[in-house]
C-alpha cells in the first residue's frame, strides 16, 4: 500500500483529471497498461528482495565488476532518483494542502510546511507499522471518496471498457498518454519496496502473500487512478482545468453545496499526504539501499535523508517557491532512470547464479521485456520534452 499510496499523488490526480477533462474515457486504456506495468516490475522486485534479502541498490552495485561502470551507473541512479523525490516534494506538499485550503480558505503556502513537519515526525519515529496503518487509512478515504464519486455521476460504461481495452490515442494525446503512464511507473518505488518486502516478510515462504499483496494493492491504487479519470470525463469533459477541484462543482447538484467541495477536497488530501509520506521514505531507501545501510526506517542516516527532503519541500512551498528549472532536470533525470533501472532489474532478475529457481520464465521475460521497452521510450521522450522545456 506504501509503493500504492506513493503514486496517487498530486500529480496522478491532476493527470487523471486533465486526461478525462481533454480526452474523455479514450486514454482509459494507459491506466491499464501502467498497472500492469507496475506489477509486473514490482513483483520482480519482490523475489529479488526475499532470494537475495538485500535492496536493489546492492544488488545493481553488485552487478558491476568495472570500477568505473559501478561508479557512474550508481551515483546516476543514485542522484536521479534523490533530487527527483526532493524536487517533487515541495509540489507533494502543495497539493495535500490545496484541498485543506481549499476548504478553510488559509494559503497553500501556510499549510503546506505544517504538513511537512507533522510528516517529519511520523517519520523519525522509524515504525514502519505505523507508516503502513496511516497509508491505508489514506488509501481508505481516497478508494471512498473517488470511487463513490465515479458511481455517482453515472458514466456511460459501454464507452468507459471501450476506453479500457480498446487503445486509441486521439489527436494531442501522446503527451498526456505519457503523464498517465509516467505518474505510475516511478523509479524509487522499486527501491522503496525492496526495503519495505524487508520490513514485513521473513523469507520465500512468504513470496504468494507478498506477490497478493502487490497485485491487490496496485490493481486498488489503479481503480482509484480510473474512477478519477472516469469521473472528469463524465462532469468535465471539454473544460480546460488545473485541479481535481474542479469536479466539485458538477457535484452540486447530486451532494449539494455544502458536501461537494468537502468531498473532493478530503480526497485530494488523502491523496497529496500519503504521497508526501511515502515521497522522502523513496529517497531514504534508494540512498540507504547504494551505500548498504542496514536497519531501514530505524536507521539514523534514513532519517537524515528522510528529513532533509521534507526539509526542501518545507522550505519551498512556504516561500511559494516552483522550482521549475529543478523539477525540469530531475524530470529529466527521471526519464534517464526509469529505463536505466528498468533494464537493469531485467538483467538482475534474469541472473540464474543469484536467483536460482526464482529467475524469470519464459512468459515472465516476454511480458517484462515488453514493459521495458514501452518505459524506455517513455524515458527517452521525458527527456525530450524535458531539454525543449527547459530551452523554452
Amino acid at each position: 500500500m506504501i509503493i500504492t499510496a506513493s503514486f496517487i499523488g498530486p500529480g496522478t490526480v491532476t493527470a487523471m483529471t486533465r486526461a478525462g477533462a481533454g480526452f474523455g474515457y479514450s486514454l482509459l486504456w494507459a491506466v491499464l497498461f501502467s498497472v500492469i506495468a507496475t506489477i509486473v516490475l514490482q513483483e520482480m522486485i519482490i523475489r529479488l528482495a526475499l532470494v537475495t534479502r538485500r535492496g536493489l541498490g546492492e544488488a545493481i552495485y553488485d552487478l558491476f565488476n568495472h570500477k568505473i561502470g559501478k561508479f557512474i551507473t550508481v551515483w546516476i541512479s543514485m542522484i536521479a532518483v534523490a533530487v527527483g523525490c526532493a524536487a517533487y516534494m515541495s509540489g507533494d506538499l502543495l497539493g495535500t494542502s490545496l484541498g485543506l485550503g481549499h476548504l478553510l480558505n488559509i494559503p497553500t503556502n501556510i499549510l503546506a510546511p505544517i504538513v511537512g513537519i507533522i510528516i517529519f515526525l511520523i517519520g523519525i519515529q522509524g515504525s514502519y507499522k505505523l507508516v503502513e496503518k496511516i497509508i491505508i487509512g489514506l488509501m481508505v478515504i481516497m478508494g471512498g471518496t473517488f470511487i463513490t464519486t465515479m458511481f455517482m455521476v453515472q458514466p456511460n460504461w459501454g464507452e468507459v471498457f471501450q476506453g479500457m481495452f480498446m487503445p486509441s490515442i486521439p489527436i494531442g494525446s501522446i503527451i498526456m498518454v505519457i503523464a498517465l503512464i509516467g505518474t505510475t511507473v516511478v523509479p524509487y518505488n522499486f527501491f522503496l519496496h525492496a526495503t519495505t518486502v524487508h520490513e514485513r516478510f521473513n523469507g520465500m515462504q512468504d513470496l504468494k502473500l507478498a506477490r497478493w499483496d502487490t497485485i491487490i494493492s496496485i490493481t486498488i491504487g489503479g481503480i482509484i487512478s480510473a474512477a478519477i479519470l472516469i469521473s472528469a470525463g463524465a462532469l468535465i469533459v471539454g473544460q480546460e482545468i488545473d485541479s481535481v477541484i474542479a469536479l466539485a462543482g458538477p457535484l452540486v447538484p447530486v451532494l449539494g453545496e455544502t458536501w461537494a467541495p468537502i468531498f473532493i477536497s478530503v480526497g485530494l488530501f488523502a491523496a497529496g499526504f500519503s504521497s508526501a509520506l511515502a515521497s522522502p521514505m523513496g529517497a531514504a531507501a534508494t540512498v540507504s539501499s547504494f551505500f548498504k545501510w542496514e536497519g531501514g526506517m530505524k536507521n539514523t542516516k534514513y532519517k537524515i535523508v528522510f528529513g532533509t527532503v521534507i526539509l526542501i519541500g518545507v522550505v519551498t512551498s512556504a516561500i511559494g517557491f516552483e522550482p521549475l528549472e529543478v523539477i525540469l532536470l530531475a524530470q529529466a533525470l527521471n526519464g534517464v532512470i526509469l529505463p536505466l533501472i528498468a533494464i537493469l532489474i531485467f538483467v538482475i532478475i534474469n541472473k540464474k547464479g543469484l536467483m536460482g529457481q526464482y529467475k524469470n520464465g519464459p512468459i515472465l521475460n516476454v511480458i517484462g521485456f515488453l514493459v521495458v521497452v514501452v518505459v524506455s521510450f517513455l524515458g527517452i521522450y521525458s527527456v525530450i520534452d524535458a531539454v525543449i522545456s527547459f530551452l523554452a
